[in-house]
């Protein structure tokens, strides 16, 4: 079985070093000794979402948290290119089971969508939320999967946004990937970039309307199918990525 991970603050495993202690406190350190009971000799991986793994036994347990040995200290450094997921906001938890699922598959980035047909809206103090619900749906997802690394979870576009959100990736030597049912391009045949931003954008139920198809090949995009079937909003994304992740070599 994996070793149980920790998520601590980016920043706070800097100085941390092979051979030496870490005390692992605050909630995480409460949870790990109180509610799970790691005991002595137990091995347990500590990661700050920025990429840093503390790989170590657990000394002993008290009321100031978990002492750890550590045995190693990784640095996972941030995959290229970069696999983005443009998410569109959909009803129910269906945007949210898709980038939980994304996490898990390896997405770096995800981006929140104001798409034509979402039903749902973000606006002011409910858009705050909303991001903030996603933060933490990914944090959990990247608590789940053991990564070291947590994906970025970046302020909604609207249609002209992500306009330009595409039109920067590719000019920066990215590629953009819409998908549609309607297309004829497979996804297996897009060619990718040794670095830069693969963004994979995913509309809501109603699908990706005719104009902003229109605006997003204008601006670079490619129409790519995933496959016979036509699949939901909360699945695409995280089939596309799948498949992306494994021509990358990610999963090799």
């Amino acid at each position: 079985m994996s070793a149980p991970v920790f998520v601590v603050e980016p920043g706070l495993l800097d100085d941390v070093r092979a051979g030496g202690e870490y005390l692992l406190g605050g909630q995480e350190g409460r949870h790990a000794g109180v509610v799970q009971r790691r005991g002595p000799g137990e091995r347990v991986d500590v990661v700050d979402c920025a990429g840093v793994r503390v790989v170590g036994r657990v000394r002993a347990a008290g009321a100031e948290g978990v002492h750890i040995d550590v045995d190693e200290v990784v640095v996972e450094p941030e995959p290229a290119p970069r696999l983005v997921l443009v998410q569109a906001l959909a009803k129910g938890d269906r945007d949210e089971m898709a980038i939980e699922a994304a996490t898990e598959v390896g997405v770096d980035v995800v981006v929140p969508w104001q798409a034509e047909r979402s039903v749902v809206i973000w606006r002011g103090e409910r858009a705050q939320k909303s991001r903030a619900r996603w933060i933490g749906t990914v944090r959990t997802a990247t608590k789940q999967s053991r990564r070291a690394r947590m994906p970025a979870v970046d302020e909604p576009l609207d249609d002209r946004g992500l306009v330009a959100r595409v039109t920067a990736a590719v000019a920066a030597g990215g590629v953009a990937v819409v998908l549609h049912e309607s297309a004829t391009t497979p996804l297996h045949e897009v060619a990718l970039p040794a670095a830069g931003d693969v963004l994979v954008v995913v509309g809501p139920e109603g699908g990706i309307s005719d104009r902003e198809v229109d605006d997003l090949t204008g601006a670079g995009a490619v129409v790519c199918r995933l496959g016979p079937h036509v699949l939901r909003t909360s699945t695409a994304g995280p089939v596309a990525l799948a498949m992306l992740a494994d021509r990358l070599g990610r999963w090799g």
